[in-house]
C-alpha cells in the first residue's frame, strides 16, 4: 500500500503516463457525480464517488487485473491490509469480478481527508468506514494503457 498525504503529492509522484492522466481526469470530475454510479475513462479506468459508510466486509478483498486508488474528500476510515501470502484464501479468484477474498489479520491505518491511497495487487484490504466518509474510488488497470486481449 502506498499512502500519500495529498493530491498534490500524488500528482508530483505520478506526473506522466496515460493511466495517471486518466486518474487526474476522474478526480477532477468527481464532484459532478452522484454517489455509487460507476463511470469509465477509456479502457483502463473505472471510478465512482462513495459517500457515507458502505457495508463493512468481514473478508479482505484482493485484485489481480486492477489496482485501487482511493482519494479521501471528507471524513476518515480505518483500513486493514496485508500481503495476500499472509492471509487464508476463502473464495477463489473470479476473473469476471477481478476479486478474491481472504481471511486473517493485517496492519491497520486510518485514512483521512486529503489522503490518496494506492492499493497494490500483492495485498488485500478491508475497510471500517465512518458514516461521514466521502471518497473517490478509482480502479486502474495494471497494464500501461490498454488491455492485452483487445
Amino acid at each position: 500500500m502506498i499512502i500519500l498525504g495529498s493530491l498534490a503529492e500524488f500528482q508530483q509522484l505520478y506526473p506522466a503516463g496515460k493511466k495517471w492522466q486518466r486518474c487526474r481526469e476522474a478526480i477532477n470530475n468527481i464532484e459532478k457525480l452522484r454517489p455509487g454510479v460507476f463511470h469509465s475513462i477509456g479502457d483502463s479506468l473505472v471510478y465512482r464517488l462513495a459517500s457515507g459508510a458502505e457495508p463493512q466486509r468481514e473478508t479482505f478483498e484482493g485484485h489481480r487485473r486492477y489496482f485501487d486508488v482511493h482519494y479521501y474528500l471528507e471524513g476518515r476510515e480505518e483500513i486493514e491490509f496485508a500481503a495476500k501470502s499472509s492471509l487464508q484464501n476463502c473464495a477463489p479468484y473470479c476473473d469476471e469480478t477481478d476479486r478474491e477474498l481472504f481471511s486473517g489479520r493485517g496492519e491497520k491505518i486510518t485514512a483521512q481527508k486529503g489522503n490518496v491511497i494506492l492499493f497494490e495487487n500483492h495485498e488485500a484490504s478491508r475497510f471500517r468506514p465512518e458514516k461521514d466518509v466521502k471518497k473517490a474510488i478509482l480502479k486502474v488497470t495494471i497494464e500501461e494503457s490498454y488491455f492485452v486481449n483487445k
